[in-house]
């Protein structure tokens, strides 16, 4: 499975009635990297009015979605920049739409305008990526199949990430997950059978 992930933090800000709407947009791959982005924002910008936030981490069947409206009234901050993140294929991202209240009230609908806007505003200037998902593979053979095995972990796009030589040369490699099946078909036929890769967890 492909997706779009963020490069890099963009930011960006809009002013609804006087009231300031500053937008933060980066890559989560984790709650606990979500939770470390907003105390971060939080940190930079602490005498702001609120830190409304939402991120979705990984895309398709397996997300992870969190948000919250902090302090604002219930569903007109949080649930709008979730909802435009849902209308993207962005993954692993959090937008802070951080408010600085300018002493007008907007209003429930004002709110849920104001808090989709900048949200699109951020999301109109990040920079993004596909990610492509991968895993780890291991295999242990002999030294006459050493260069041969590289030559083809390299062919499939696959890169070496740790080689230990005692008796046997045990290899440890990152693939594409869709270059897996045909690395596995290639390598039996090259070792006629004797040199299995062990799938291992992703990187």
């Amino acid at each position: 499975m492909t997706y779009i992930t963020p490069v890099a933090t963009a930011r960006t800000s809009i002013v609804v009635v006087n009231s300031r709407f500053i937008a933060t947009a980066g890559c989560v791959q984790s709650v606990a990297e979500a939770r470390s982005f907003l105390a971060l924002v939080r940190a930079e910008m602490p005498d702001a009015s609120h830190h409304v936030y939402a991120f979705r981490i990984g895309y398709g069947n397996s997300v992870i979605e969190g948000m919250s409206d902090d302090g604002e009234p219930s569903g007109t901050a949080g649930p709008p920049v979730l909802s435009v993140l849902r209308g993207t294929e962005i993954g692993d991202i959090i937008i802070v739409v951080t408010r600085f209240f300018g002493g007008t009230k907007l209003g429930t609908g004002g709110l849920v305008r104001a808090y989709s806007e900048a949200a699109r505003q951020v999301l109109s200037m990040l920079r993004t990526e596909e990610k492509i998902e991968k895993q780890t593979i291991g295999l242990e053979c002999s030294y006459s199949l050493y260069e041969p095995i590289k030559r083809l972990i390299t062919k499939h796009q696959g890169v070496i990430d740790d080689e230990t030589f005692t008796a046997a040369v045990t290899m440890v490699a990152v693939f594409p997950k869709s270059s897996i099946p045909r690395f596995q078909e290639d390598l039996q036929e090259l070792s006629a059978g004797r040199v299995s890769p062990v799938i291992m967890d992703d990187p």
